[in-house]
C-alpha cells in the first residue's frame, strides 16, 4: 500500500463515530497494509476483582470479518492472565512479540485511553516486524486513539465520564432493532431492559453541604453504577441526579437483581461528609416498536410511583401496570421528588 493510500485509510478509519465500526475499520487499515494473516483488536474489561478480554473485532489475510456480538456474562470472557502475549504487552504499556504453534509472529501493540491501557491490537504476520512498521503502527493507532478521545470529549459527561444524554437516542435505536430482528429471529432469547435512577433527596443535599459534595456525590453514584453492571450494559447520566442504563440481553429476574443489587449497594455506602444516601429506580421492557421518549416515560412512571411511596426502593413499570398500581395514563406529576 502507497503512503497516500495509508493516509487515505487513516482518513476513513476516522470518520467512524460509531465503535464497533471504528474497531472494525483499525484491524482493516492494519491488515491491509501490512498484508498480515490476522490482525486482533481486544478491549480489556474489570469484572469481580479480574481483568477479561473482549474480542472487539478481527480479520484475516482472506477479508474474513469479524465483529462479536454482544457478551451477556462477562464472567464467561477469557481472563488477560491466561493470554501472556496481552498480559505483558498491557502491563509493561510496550509492544511484546509472540509465537503460535504454527510458527507465525505475534506483535501485541498497547491500545490507551487518555493514559491507561485500554486495550490492545495484536498482528499476526510470517515474520517479526521491522523497526520502521511498528513505528508506522505505533502512530496509526495513536491518531485512533486521539480519535476515540474527541468523541469521548463530545459523548460523555465531563463529572461522571458516562455517556451523556446526547448519545441516548442512537443507542436506544441500535437495541430497539436488535430486539426486534432477534425477536422474529429467536423468542428465547433474553429481552433488554432501560431503566432511570434518581438519586433521592439530592437538592437538599446541595443545600446543606454545597455543589461541591453534592459533585462527589454524583462521582462516586457513577463510579458504583459502572462496578455493579457488565461491560455490554450502557449507563448515561441524563440530567442533574437522575441517570439511565440499558441493560440488555437479562431475564425479568436478572435485571431486577441487577438493579436492586445497586440500590442496595448505594444504601448501604457511607457517602464523605454526607452519610447515607439513597437512589429510587424504576424501569421497563424495552419493545420492538419503542421510541426513545415513550419507554423513557414508562420508566419515568415506575420511578415517580417509587418515589411516591418510600423512595429507596425499585419499581417494574409492567407489574405495575398488571397489579393496578398504576394504568397507561397516569398522571404523576404531582409526586414532590426533592
Amino acid at each position: 500500500m502507497s503512503t497516500s493510500r495509508l493516509i487515505q485509510g487513516v482518513a476513513e478509519s476516522t470518520l467512524q463515530r460509531d465503535r464497533n465500526q471504528l474497531d472494525l475499520a483499525t484491524v482493516r487499515l492494519l491488515s491491509q497494509f501490512f498484508r498480515a494473516y490476522s490482525v486482533t483488536l481486544f478491549h480489556l474489561l474489570e469484572h469481580e476483582d479480574t481483568t477479561r478480554l473482549i474480542k472487539r473485532a478481527a480479520i484475516t489475510r482472506d477479508g474474513n470479518e469479524e465483529v462479536p456480538p454482544p457478551y451477556s456474562d462477562p464472567g464467561g470472557l477469557p481472563p488477560l492472565s491466561e493470554a501472556p502475549i496481552c498480559r505483558d504487552c498491557t502491563t509493561l504499556d510496550r509492544v511484546v512479540e509472540g509465537i503460535t504453534a504454527e510458527g507465525r509472529l505475534l506483535t501485541a501493540f498497547p491500545l490507551h485511553a487518555k493514559s491507561t491501557v485500554l486495550g490492545v491490537v495484536i498482528v499476526e504476520s510470517a515474520e517479526s516486524l521491522p523497526v520502521p512498521h511498528i513505528d508506522l503502527i505505533h502512530g496509526i493507532l495513536r491518531i485512533i486513539e486521539n480519535h476515540v478521545a474527541l468523541l469521548d470529549y463530545g459523548e460523555r459527561d465531563t463529572l461522571t465520564g458516562l455517556l451523556n444524554r446526547k448519545t441516548f437516542d442512537a443507542y436506544f435505536n441500535h437495541v430497539r432493532r436488535r430486539v426486534s430482528s432477534t425477536q422474529a429471529s429467536d423468542s428465547a432469547l433474553e429481552p433488554s431492559w432501560l431503566a432511570l435512577v434518581d438519586i433521592d433527596h439530592f437538592k437538599s443535599i446541595n443545600d446543606r453541604h454545597g455543589h461541591l459534595f453534592g459533585d462527589e456525590v454524583l462521582l462516586l453514584v457513577s463510579q458504583m453504577m459502572t462496578r455493579n453492571f457488565r461491560g455490554a450494559d450502557h449507563i448515561f447520566r441524563f440530567g442533574g441526579e437522575e441517570f439511565l442504563i440499558v441493560l440488555d440481553h437479562a431475564s425479568d429476574i436478572g435485571a431486577h437483581i441487577a438493579l436492586d443489587r445497586l440500590r442496595a449497594s448505594i444504601e448501604a455506602h457511607r457517602f464523605p461528609q454526607i452519610g447515607r444516601v439513597t437512589v429510587s429506580l424504576g424501569y421497563t421492557q424495552i419493545r420492538p416498536e419503542d421510541v426513545g421518549t415513550i419507554c423513557v416515560e414508562r420508566a419515568d412512571n415506575a420511578l415517580y410511583y417509587a418515589k411516591a411511596h418510600g423512595r429507596n426502593n425499585l419499581q417494574n413499570y409492567e407489574m405495575l401496570i398488571r397489579s393496578g398500581a398504576l394504568d397507561a395514563k397516569s398522571d404523576t406529576a404531582s409526586v414532590e421528588l426533592f
